[in-house]
């Protein structure tokens, strides 16, 4: 048994799950935005907060993290159940090809999950669609929840993209007009929240052919 899940928010930075393997790398035709709302991570039903989810676009790519799990039937079980608990707020969960640096046409693995969500306000009650940067920026410097403050989020997003060597434009624009809003200075990264990374990094092994993979059935919800 094995899947492979594709990170390109907090999972970046903080899987929070046991893996077996981590690879940097990308998906096609897809771009990060934040036009999701977070009611039980970062913000609250009254305070929504932003965080990312992704909007198709021809030609775009988005870099971030791709997991292994294999094994038995339960520890895949396990991983599931707990994404799909942390990612309640995507009602997606879409089969993508990934890619490795410097490679264009053939894809490294084929059949990656990754969680989306839809863009429709009627069907999709967690999408807020997009908005003014400034007014973003004002929504995240307030909203905080059960997990911490919305800007942490985006800030260590930031450094985590930074991390990895593939800096988002829009995130760091987004970054730096929340420090505007906030009025401070340098990256604003909590040393608290930094010290809170979970997750098994290890070194990339050989990966495992696209053949090998198994397609999982759609599912029905979570965040990233």
């Amino acid at each position: 048994m094995v899947f492979w899940v594709f990170g390109y928010g907090s999972l970046v930075w903080n899987p929070g799950f046991e893996y077996d393997d981590k690879m940097i790398g990308y998906i096609k035709n897809y771009r990060r935005v934040f036009d999701l709302a977070c009611i039980d991570h970062r913000g609250t039903p009254e305070h929504p907060a932003r965080t990312c989810t992704l909007e198709y676009k021809e030609g775009a790519i988005c870099w971030g993290a791709v997991y292994c799990v294999r094994g038995d039937e339960e520890k895949e079980r396990l991983a599931m159940a707990y994404l799909e608990n942390r990612e309640c707020e995507y009602d997606q969960k879409t089969t993508v090809d990934f890619f490795k640096d410097g490679e264009i046409e053939e894809p490294t693995l084929s059949g990656v999950i990754v969680f989306t969500s839809t863009p429709d306000k009627e069907s999709n009650k967690y999408y807020l669609g997009p908005a003014p940067l400034e007014d973003m920026a004002s929504q995240i410097a307030t909203a905080f929840g059960p997990c911490g403050n919305n800007r942490d989020y985006v800030f260590l997003l930031e450094k985590a993209m930074f991390d990895i060597g593939h800096e988002d434009d829009l995130v760091i624009e987004l970054a730096n007009e929340v420090r505007k809003v906030l009025g401070i200075t340098g990256l604003g990264i909590p040393k608290e929240s930094s010290n809170r990374l979970t997750g098994l990094p290890l070194k990339p092994k050989s990966p495992m052919s696209p053949r090998k993979l198994l397609h999982l059935p759609e599912a029905i919800s979570m965040d990233t």
